[in-house]
């Protein structure tokens, strides 16, 4: 996403690549790519109101203009139309070192908020390609959902928004974007915990959903606990019993489950072989597993693609702690285990929270790294900026045939979540990229 600042004097680069061969599948890797540039227009950015989680069906609920004016991104672009080719990457990736010790970050809450309307400049479209796999975390029912499913590009949704109406009208205006519901309850104490017990409890809680016949046309699976935390192995085995008994219970009855769902750099690599019992049983019953992947200052960060600027392209070949570390999962511990199962991204961004990184000390969400972005070469107009890191994310999962997609947190999201905030400029930028990546 460029500013003409962004570009003065540049020159256009010419090399070419060959397209890359994965898991059976044949992606065009780009040699010149036109991004996003600006003119100066404006479009008010809307929010709905707060969902329900009554089983009773509910009217579809519609927008209220916002009136927050705090958080507007920076550098919107100023006049002049142009074209930029994206240089060849032929950097090698870097070897990644022994594993930090990262701290948890902490889980988003299940509630939503209004932004702030901000201006959204024209901009030069992104070029056709194949079909995305991104996809949106959306708190409630928000009416740019539907802008962005009306493209056919959008991969996943996983919602707290459990109305019934909320669902079929997601499944009616894209038959193919798979929908993940999470019920909102208190986090697991692993330490106390009777895994099975606590897996009766838990299903019997989510069938009054998940078990509605209305229901079960639309969603197709279910997310337990949000990014639990084993603090030991036998904390993880529990977890791997609760997992699995669930995993079960609700397989009996004909309904998926999402597995795991950690957060960002959890857990720790050698404490995935307690959590292969859940894996098994979700193999057994054509259950997912669910990963959040965050980086910051921005998405390349801790990966093998971390300091190769702000076009760092991607191979099949890499790799990272924090984005891109699913694929250190699957090549390390589920291949050699038999247990390539599906994988959705139940949240991904950019997160400040992450531990010991660059960037602003208080930075959380997107919004607080724009000037960050624009001071280090990564671009001068923020949603431009972040979504060209979304799209380097997207490229990665379109290598990995296992990936269904992977959902950016957020739309509508939870109060004290605002700077994650992905409505109004930034959708507007991914409703032109998913129109040129959509599913087959």
């Amino acid at each position: 996403m460029l500013t003409g600042a962004d570009i003065l004097g540049a020159s256009e680069a010419t090399a070419s690549q060959q397209d890359e061969t994965t898991e059976g599948q044949t992606f065009p890797r780009w040699s010149r790519r036109r991004f996003l540039g600006g003119l100066a227009a404006g479009v008010g950015l809307l929010a709905a109101g707060c969902g329900s989680d009554d089983p009773t069906p509910t009217p579809t609920k519609t927008a209220v203009p916002n009136i927050d004016q705090t958080a507007a991104p920076v550098g919107t672009p100023t006049g002049g139309t142009f074209n930029q080719h994206l240089p060849l990457i032929q950097s090698q990736p870097q070897t990644l070192g022994v594993e930090p010790t990262l701290t948890p970050t902490p889980p988003k809450v299940a509630q939503a908020t209004a932004l702030p309307p901000t201006a959204t400049p024209v901009a030069t479209p992104f070029p056709p390609g194949p079909p995305s796999k991104l996809g949106l975390f959306v708190s409630r029912n928000d009416p740019q959902l539907f802008e962005l499913l009306a493209t056919g590009g959008v991969a996943v949704v996983k919602t707290l928004e459990l109305d019934v109406n909320f669902a079929r009208q997601i499944k009616d205006t894209s038959p193919r974007t798979k929908l993940i519901g999470r019920i909102d309850l208190p986090q697991l104490h692993l330490d106390s915990i009777d895994p099975l017990g606590a897996a009766r409890d838990f299903v019997n809680a989510v069938l009054v959903y998940a078990d509605d016949g209305r229901r079960r046309e639309s969603y197709d699976g279910w997310e337990a606990y949000n990014e639990p935390v084993a603090g030991n192995s036998d904390e993880m085995a529990k977890l791997a019993d609760f997992e699995a008994e669930r995993v079960r219970l609700l397989g009996e009855r004909g309904i998926r489950s999402v597995i795991g769902n950690f957060g960002t750099g959890q857990p720790p690599l050698d404490m995935w072989e307690r959590f292969l019992p859940a894996l098994h049983a979700a193999k057994q019953y054509d259950g997912w597993l669910g990963l959040h992947e965050y980086s910051a200052p921005t998405i390349y960060h801790l990966s093998t693609r971390d300091g190769a600027g702000r076009y760092p392209g991607i191979t099949a070949g890499d790799t990272g702690w924090l984005t891109l570390r699913y694929r250190q999962v699957y090549n390390q511990i589920l291949r050699p285990a038999g247990l390539v199962i599906p994988l959705v991204m139940t949240e991904l961004g950019v997160d400040g929270l992450v531990a010991d990184r660059p960037g602003p000390l208080e930075a959380k969400g997107w919004i607080d790294f724009q000037s960050y972005w624009a001071e280090n070469g990564y671009g001068l107009w923020g949603p431009g900026a972040y979504v060209e890191q979304l799209v380097w994310y997207d490229q990665a999962m379109q290598q990995d045939s296992y990936v269904i997609g992977g959902t950016i947190y957020a739309l509508a999201a939870s109060p004290g979540w605002h700077t994650y905030e992905i409505g109004g400029v930034v959708t507007q930028v991914l409703k032109q990229y998913f129109s040129v990546h959509k599913g087959a």
